[in-house]
């Protein structure tokens, strides 16, 4: 019963912090302006015309210092942005109850999964993947063939949310999230 106040004092932690977001001032003129970060997020943002790149790390590297609470939490926030992120191709074409990010980035985990049986698949590196591939995706939005991003803009905007993202998370991890994206 003790881990209840535990769970019950991260639950009050991570609403206080989701209650007191602010919309942003993006300094990704790309990003859709509904999207709402954490007002610590929005403050880091606007302090820099644009995100600083992270100093990759190496994975599990015991030198990082690990991430704070709050960045954790505001990392985590903008994760939950790819749950009501619906995959582009789906709205565009008028699918009913279209997939989210969320949903698709599980699906291709499960399958990394399942691919793991296969000889020379290094399975925790393909599950990771599957999970990370689209993760800018909660900055800069499901950007399809059909929208008219140049591939290699398409890869810049992404990158740069990717950098942002993992500069917020901080720690190892870090340096982990950033790799895996090569």
């Amino acid at each position: 019963m003790g881990g209840g106040s535990r769970a019950l004092s991260l639950s009050s932690l991570c609403a206080t912090t989701l209650a007191a977001a602010k919309p942003p001032q993006h300094p990704f003129p790309f990003a859709p302006a509904s999207r709402a970060l954490p007002h610590r997020l929005a403050a880091a943002m606007s302090s820099s015309s644009s995100p600083t790149p992270a100093a990759p790390a190496a994975s599990g590297d015991a030198g990082a210092p690990a991430p704070s609470a709050s960045n954790a939490i505001d990392f985590l926030t903008l994760c939950y942005r790819l749950k009501t992120t619906k995959r582009a191709g789906w709205v565009k074409r008028g699918v009913q109850g279209p997939e989210s990010v969320a949903d698709h980035m599980y699906r291709m985990g499960v399958m990394a999964l399942v691919a793991a049986d296969l000889p020379g698949v290094d399975r925790d590196r393909c599950v990771k993947m599957a999970i990370v591939h689209d993760i800018a995706e909660a900055i800069v939005g499901d950007i399809t063939p059909s929208d008219g991003v140049p591939k290699e803009e398409k890869s810049r905007r992404e990158k740069e949310a990717l950098d942002h993202m993992c500069e917020v998370l901080g720690g190892g991890s870090r340096g982990e999230c950033q790799n895996l994206q090569l």
